[in-house]
């Protein structure tokens, strides 16, 4: 089995069924919503609804009775199916959001992805991405007319008749690579990270460009490291705020570091010894960083990262 199936990233998985409510029109959404078997994950400044106690999950809203029970259809997006329900998200632009029962909390994911299981963090990672999407294309990017949702919330449409431009949900391809060579990776920090974090070097996919051609341009551009043959490992949604992680692997073709364009404070190489006794502080767990990490660290080494970083307090 290809490692992306057996272990998917944190985020990714079908979690949703997309396919089996695509045809909600308005009428389905309403009846959804007046059987009282429908879910509401509400997102205010960008953080989702959870339950800390006993043990973190996801807080799903029902309509009935709480703070959204007279929400228009029109302000809500449709998710998809979900544990046997029809699930949906809305933003909430109030200063303050509105007070969630059993203890619940507004989280950010970002933070809280990792204690979640693993198909409620997807589930609420959607939730974020497409109220992203919403917020980003109230108006027209043609013409600057008001836009208006179809399809149950996942469309917009410019309400000018003479442009009608419609707008669907887009992610932006970025590439994030660890480059290693023989018992060393190299890895990177920026300014504003906590003192002493490093990671792969990452950045977004130029039009006309490959993400070979993609991961090879970024490693130089930031590092001045020519990157080799590259090999993809696994992806990752990324919702912060509509990325798609792309991973992969390169050899180096060369060792010596230039910081030219100053988008890293700093770049090092980092033996496996270095890495095992915590010198850098490595990427959250959750993140595809790690894993990249992870999975190479692992192939060479006796003990598996995941435990020395738990003897080293970064698990």
């Amino acid at each position: 089995m290809r490692p992306d199936i057996e272990r998917p990233n944190v985020f990714a998985g079908p979690h949703v069924d997309r396919l089996k409510l695509s045809r909600a029109d308005s009428d389905t959404v309403a009846l959804a919503i007046a059987e009282g078997t429908a879910r509401l994950i509400p997102v205010w400044r960008s953080r989702c609804p959870l339950i800390r106690m006993p043990s973190p999950s996801a807080f799903l809203l029902e309509f009935a009775g709480g703070p959204f029970a007279d929400i228009h259809v029109d302000e809500l997006i449709l998710l998809g199916e979900y544990g046997g329900r029809a699930v949906f998200t809305t933003e909430i632009e109030a200063d303050v959001p509105p007070p969630l029962a059993d203890g619940a909390e507004f989280a950010d994911l970002r933070l809280a992805a990792s204690l979640l299981p693993h198909e409620e963090a997807g589930l609420l990672a959607y939730a974020r991405a497409m109220v992203s999407f919403r917020h980003r294309h109230r108006f027209c990017g043609s013409c600057g007319a008001p836009t208006r949702p179809q399809q149950a919330g996942r469309m917009m449409v410019c309400t000018n008749e003479g442009c009608a431009t419609e707008f669907f949900p887009r992610v932006d391809p970025a590439i994030i690579v660890l480059i290693t060579q023989g018992d060393r990776a190299l890895l990177g920090r920026q300014a504003g990270w906590p003192a002493g974090r490093y990671s792969t070097i990452a950045g977004f996919v130029e039009p006309g460009e490959s993400l070979e051609d993609a991961v090879r341009r970024e490693v130089l551009e930031e590092t001045g490291v020519v990157a080799g043959a590259t090999s993809y490992q696994s992806s990752q949604p990324w919702p912060f705020p509509r990325s798609l992680m792309l991973g992969f692997r390169a050899e180096a073709l060369s060792t010596d570091i230039h910081l030219d364009d100053e988008e890293l404070e700093d770049a090092r190489w980092f033996s496996r010894a270095e890495i095992a006794a915590g010198t850098p502080l490595l990427p959250f767990p959750q993140s595809i960083a790690f894993r990249l990490i992870e999975e190479w660290y692992d192939a060479g080494s006796v003990r598996p990262l995941a435990e020395e970083t738990r003897l080293h307090g970064q698990g």
